[in-house]
């Protein structure tokens, strides 16, 4: 009787969670759709005329009979608005690679010195770093910008570089991370004759890969698509990032759209490339990360 109970119990867990997830699939079935139907609905629109983008907007409706390559074409055909792209695309590229390095390297040793070490004022300090992430980027703009005139730093990549590298989330992250490893390999470390040093870049720093790989993609996404700060630092039209100047391409006539389209596309491919590169990683960095400590 009691085996037979216990039978009937496990058939019913059992069959709760299939249905359960049955619902999860389909639930993550439907935001997948969601997500993904701007993205494909923007690359149909990138094979359009643009008189059809202004005839039909953005959809999903494949007529082939409409579609072109033609704005590509002119993307890479060689002509003014192509050499500009590429240039665009270039200083992004090097703008994302310099903000993305030192990014991670400054919090890291930042994250490092506020968990692996015990002195006086260190929960204040991290305090100090959690304060920050409270305002709002908005505020900040005007006394930043008088910084960066005082500094002559004004329509340079360091002047759209610096303000951003230490960041307060990607501190928190590091340290989130870094609190659920085991400190006794800094004794370990020590008894070896390791310097300080040589205890932080090679003996945690490899340890913290995975959270290198969730922070360079989230890194490299916000260097790649910021507008705001870039667009008020820089004032040389060859010193425009991607962002930027595809927008210079739009006339008071709206005539450049199925450009603009087709230039947005092309402009996702690197911070796609890095997502492949740093996949393995992402998931249990950004899992321990959120977990630990």
């Amino acid at each position: 009787m009691a085996k037979t109970s216990s039978v009937q119990q496990e058939g019913g867990m059992k069959a709760k969670r299939t249905v359960l997830s049955v619902l999860a699939t389909g639930w993550f079935a439907i935001l997948s759709i969601i997500i993904v139907y701007p993205l494909f609905a923007g690359l149909v629109a990138s094979f359009r005329p643009g008189r059809e983008l202004i005839r039909r907007g953005l959809s999903v409706d494949l007529d082939f009979s409409t579609m072109t390559l033609n704005n590509y074409t002119y993307l890479f055909g060689g002509n003014e608005d192509s050499q500009k792209y590429f240039m665009w695309f270039k200083n992004s590229l090097i703008l994302t690679f310099i903000s993305v390095v030192l990014t991670l390297f400054i919090c890291y040793v930042v994250a490092y010195g506020l968990t692996m070490y015990n002195y006086k004022l260190k929960n204040f300090l991290f305090f100090l770093v959690i304060a920050t992430m409270m305002v709002p980027f908005e505020i900040l703009i005007l006394p930043l910008y008088k910084e960066m005139i005082g500094l002559n730093l004004i329509d340079t990549t360091a002047g759209v570089v610096l303000p951003g590298i230490c960041g307060a989330s990607t501190i928190f992250f590091f340290r989130q991370y870094m609190t659920g490893l085991p400190k006794e390999l800094l004794d370990a470390g020590r008894i070896d004759g390791a310097t300080e040093y040589g205890i932080c870049f090679k003996i945690m720093l490899p340890i913290t890969k995975p959270a290198f790989a969730a922070m360079s993609i989230l890194c490299a996404m916000g260097a790649w698509n910021n507008v705001l700060w870039p667009m008020l630092v820089y004032r040389s039209a060859e010193k425009f990032t991607l962002p930027i100047g595809l927008n210079t391409l739009l006339t008071p006539y709206n005539n450049n759209y199925d450009v603009l389209i087709a230039g947005s596309m092309f402009g996702i491919i690197p911070v796609f490339i890095v997502f492949l590169c740093f996949q393995r990683y992402f998931i249990e960095g950004m899992t321990a990360g959120a977990v630990k400590g």
